[in-house]
């Protein structure tokens, strides 16, 4: 692609879908610990702002791109991300958790009902982002659940074996709640 292209690429307008990528580039950054609360909220304004490819390209040019998707082999899980934007989330049934799962939720809400769920590993870790949000997640009984972080709270009643299968739950709740039980929130 000649300079000529790139800079009339640059100059076209942002598209919803343009700005959803940067949000989650962004917040994908602010996980890793790339980014303080006060510029993730500083950039997610800019790029709602955004009118050109340019504008959101200066909101994130200095945070490594995105990770171009990879085929998943035969008998693994699909999904290591979960994020929700100003929505819910659920993930319920029988599906296969990986040993690294991450859920990052600005404004919204996540149920993970783990009730059902196959573990992948004897210990699985679940990384939690709730900005201004809640998660909650219900863990399937005989795991041991240990949870920690910020803003995380654990409430799992009886006495799994010594052998049991861990689910860790580490996690960060700016303005939210993360809760990891064994029951779902009584209405």
């Amino acid at each position: 692609m000649s300079a000529e292209q790139r800079k009339a690429g640059a100059a076209l307008r942002a598209s919803d879908g343009d700005r959803d990528e940067t949000l989650v580039r962004l917040h994908t950054a602010y996980a890793e610990g790339r980014l303080t609360d006060t510029e993730l909220d500083e950039r997610i304004d800019l790029a709602l702002a955004a009118r050109t490819r340019a504008e959101l390209g200066r909101v994130s040019d200095d945070l490594p791109a995105a990770k171009a998707p990879t085929a998943v082999p035969a008998g693994r899980p699909a999904g290591r991300f979960q994020m929700a934007y100003k929505s819910a989330v659920r993930r319920s049934g029988r599906w296969r958790l990986p040993e690294r799962f991450t859920t990052v939720i600005y404004k919204g809400h996540s149920l993970l009902d783990l009730r059902e769920v196959e573990l992948e590993g004897p210990v699985t870790t679940i990384r939690v982002l709730a900005y201004k949000s809640t998660v909650e997640i219900v863990a399937p009984a005989g795991v041991r659940v240990e949870a920690e972080g910020v803003g995380v709270s654990s409430e799992v009643g009886g006495v799994p074996p010594v052998d049991a299968p861990v689910i860790h739950v580490r996690g960060f709740a700016y303005k939210g709640e993360i809760e990891a039980k064994d029951r779902f929130r009584r209405a």
